[in-house]
């Protein structure tokens, strides 16, 4: 039975013969703002290294001298044998860099809010989730058991209309991302905090997409808005900013002494690799050192976003270096990701079921290490083939509907 259901999920194969599959495209190079594929160069516009440190040569010496001392991992978790002496500098580092008591270091971001999200709550307290929210979130409130409810995206009266159902005498925990990580968007934190004042309410904040682009020296959200005392939990990873692979939250010590405990994504798991952690700590101080790369990204930021509106693209209601660019329909979102490609640029697809068919978009993000000529080009490059494809004419029946 089960090898003929498998048998039976042939989507892939089809887009595959269609000439349109855009996963798992294989790069022949580091990751850079030029990648290698088939031997081509190609301009990066996929990839989550915004402060672009995967190359830097101070985290590439990090991780050889980590190598030559601890070896290539630890082979346990860190409950056992797999806690080092660099995961405590890391963690103390990490608490300071966010403005937290003490943090954790998980093996990868997704493990955090699998352990965080799923251990803290009890049956009858209440876990209370943006509707656009990352996957791990979802999946971490999915081993809760708690009550899980959702509110409409950013949509205040739709939180506080939730917060009103719960019972006040249990403990009600909101958790939302920081930087949604399609859209583009900030979350509204100061109104988050107000409600959740009104009602008794904590907060998470995941903030994966944040460091290194929103706050003081790229601290993330809470400082982004001068709240982090209204924070309860930050989340945040190593493998966008960072320029690694790994996470941490971010708490006051008896709720990571009680994670330490119970999270259950870290306690099962094996630890995070030295070369990993000695990354890390190495991004952290060029971040300190070189607060210019993060006005950098904003800089491109800003002059990708006047070309791409100026040239007519809808780019939602982003205001980071992540940029949708709204296609809506599926099959010219593959299209023109293929064609890209083909022309020397690479972006990432977002199609059905991730989002409505209508939301199709086309993911455009940004890295310190762009020049105004590679974004200018590659938006040159986007919005001829869009042209071609008729995208906006789609756009403008759209709108007249």
């Amino acid at each position: 039975m089960l090898h003929k259901k498998m048998q039976g999920y042939d989507i892939p194969q089809k887009v595959q013969k269609l000439g349109f599959y855009p996963y798992f495209r294989t790069i022949e190079s580091e990751q850079d703002t030029v990648v290698k594929i088939n031997g081509k160069n190609v301009l990066m516009f996929g990839s989550n290294s915004y402060l672009g440190l995967t190359i830097h040569p101070k985290l590439k010496e990090a991780v050889k001298t980590a190598v030559d001392k601890y070896g290539s991992g630890c082979a346990g978790s860190r409950f056992l044998n797999g806690t080092l002496d660099l995961h405590l500098q890391l963690e103390e580092a990490l608490a300071k860099y966010v403005g937290m008591e003490q943090t954790l270091v998980f093996s990868t971001g997704y493990q955090v809010n699998l352990g965080v999200v799923s251990s803290l709550l009890g049956r009858h307290d209440y876990l209370i989730i943006d509707e656009f929210d990352h996957a791990c979130i979802i999946d971490g409130a999915r081993l809760s058991f708690a009550k899980v409810l959702k509110y409409k995206h950013n949509d205040m009266q739709s939180l506080e209309k939730i917060l009103k159902k719960c019972e006040p005498d249990k403990i009600k925990l909101i958790v939302t991302d920081g930087v949604f990580s399609m859209e583009g968007d900030i979350c509204k934190l100061p109104e988050i905090s107000q409600l959740a004042k009104k009602y008794d309410a904590n907060i998470m904040i995941d903030d994966a997409h944040s460091l290194g682009v929103l706050g003081e020296g790229g601290r993330g959200t809470a400082s982004h808005f001068g709240m982090t005392d209204d924070v309860d939990l930050i989340m945040g990873t190593f493998s966008k900013s960072l320029a690694s692979i790994g996470g941490f939250i971010a708490s006051d010590a008896h709720t990571i002494n009680y994670l330490k405990h119970n999270a259950r994504s870290l306690i099962f798991s094996a630890s995070i690799a030295p070369a990993n952690a000695a990354s890390v700590l190495a991004a952290l101080e060029l971040m300190e050192q070189e607060p210019e790369r993060i006005q950098k990204l904003w800089d491109n930021t800003h002059y990708a976003l006047k070309l791409l509106q100026e040239a007519g693209f809808d780019t939602g209601h982003t205001e980071t270096p992540i940029i949708p660019i709204y296609i809506r329909d599926d099959f010219k979102t593959f299209m023109l990701t293929k064609q890209l490609l083909e022309n020397g640029v690479f972006v990432n697809p977002v199609v059905s079921p991730a989002v409505p068919s209508s939301s199709s978009l086309i993911r455009y993000s940004l890295m310190a290490t762009h020049t105004f000529e590679q974004i200018a080009e590659s938006i040159e490059k986007i919005t001829r083939i869009a042209t071609e494809l008729g995208v906006f004419e789609l756009q403008k029946q759209l709108h007249e509907n």
